[in-house]
């Protein structure tokens, strides 16, 4: 099949910039795709000499666009200086199951002070297109080439990724495959190792080998809204820290008709990742990316056993076990963007 029966191309739909204020010698417009940020022909360490300034200073807003990806309709978060020093690379939010760009929605204005920032919406999540399964092939291989395609539309070059549960296999294809275009890596509960698949993935992994109505039954049990409720509470230390708008909204989502079936398609499709973990860790060992691993601990999907090996393939790592569950950043939000901006500032280059 392929990916979509539709046309191909790649036409962006949003207009604008993010208007936060700022001044730079040396600065000239150039030809950029609709909503990129200016860039400045002046050296990186200049737009970091005011430190103390940039975080102090307001955030930059948030935009809400949409591109056309091969005739679907990709929707994304974008917020940034106004001006991004030369050679710069983009920060590219690579959200997981069932959410969407949505969960990055406070992290966004915490470094985009500094980076361009950008948040996509895969296929049938969030506010992106959603074919049923007859026009779009959902697997994690076509997933990822969307989300390739998108940031050509958008015009970003190098990048920096940050994954969470889906946005790894989402953001270790790109990675593997273009390995010149990634100058780090930021890993929130983002698996690549056998090690990370533990009790959890049972039913997955039975459903990985027979498709019927007893494998089906636990999975969809994760598309209920006692499930979702469950991925953002469990693990946490005080629940009642825990917005349920998050879950509400994802629910929202995975309510829509026929997207459960999507979902079922991507669970089956999980399969496909664990070959490839070694390519992945291939990839790690070879080409050696920045990676700062901020990984809630009390995950059962994805438990602090899957953040320790990142620790064999890579030298220039940061690690972080948080005292919290899978969706991090709901509990240890501020946390976790002090230490993005830290790691951007210091070891990416």
């Amino acid at each position: 099949m392929s990916r979509l029966l539709l046309g191909f191309g790649a036409v962006v739909t949003g207009l604008g910039l993010a208007t936060a204020s700022g001044l730079m010698m040396g600065v000239s417009d150039e030809v950029r795709p609709a909503g990129a940020a200016r860039v400045a022909s002046v050296p990186q360490t200049l737009a970091a000499a005011g430190g103390a300034a940039i975080a102090t200073a307001p955030a930059p807003s948030t935009h809400y666009r949409t591109v056309k990806v091969d005739g679907l309709d990709i929707f994304y978060r974008e917020a940034g200086p106004a001006v991004v020093p030369a050679g710069q690379p983009t920060v590219l939010l690579l959200h997981g199951f069932p959410t969407s760009s949505h969960m990055f929605r406070n992290l966004i204005p915490e470094i985009a002070k500094t980076h361009r920032v950008v948040a996509p919406d895969y296929p049938g999540f969030g506010q992106s297109s959603m074919p049923s399964v007859k026009e779009f092939e959902y697997t994690f291989d076509n997933l990822a080439s969307v989300i390739d395609e998108f940031t050509k539309a958008v015009g970003i070059d190098s990048i920096v990724i940050y994954v969470q549960d889906y946005g790894a296999p989402v953001g270790y294809r790109i990675a593997s495959s273009q390995p010149e275009r990634v100058r780090g890596l930021i890993v929130q509960n983002g698996n690549a190792y056998d090690e990370g698949l533990r009790d959890f993935w049972t039913p997955i992994r039975a459903y990985w080998k027979e498709q019927n109505a007893t494998t089906r039954e636990p999975l969809e049990k994760f598309l209920t809204i006692d499930g979702t409720k469950w991925q953002y509470t469990a693990g946490v230390r005080d629940v009642s820290t825990i917005s349920p708008d998050a879950w509400t909204l994802d629910q929202a989502g995975l309510d829509r008709p026929g997207n459960k079936e999507i979902q079922l398609k991507l669970f089956l499709d999980y399969g496909s990742n664990p070959p490839l973990y070694p390519k992945w860790q291939k990839y790690f060992r070879d080409h050696q990316p920045p990676t700062l691993i901020v990984w809630g601990k009390n995950d059962p999907i994805f438990p602090a056993e899957g953040a320790e090996p990142y620790k064999r393939d890579l030298k220039n790592i940061e690690f972080n076990l948080l005292d919290t569950g899978h969706f991090a950043l709901e509990e240890d939000g501020q946390v976790i963007a002090s230490k993005v901006r830290t790691f951007l500032a210091e070891r990416v280059r």
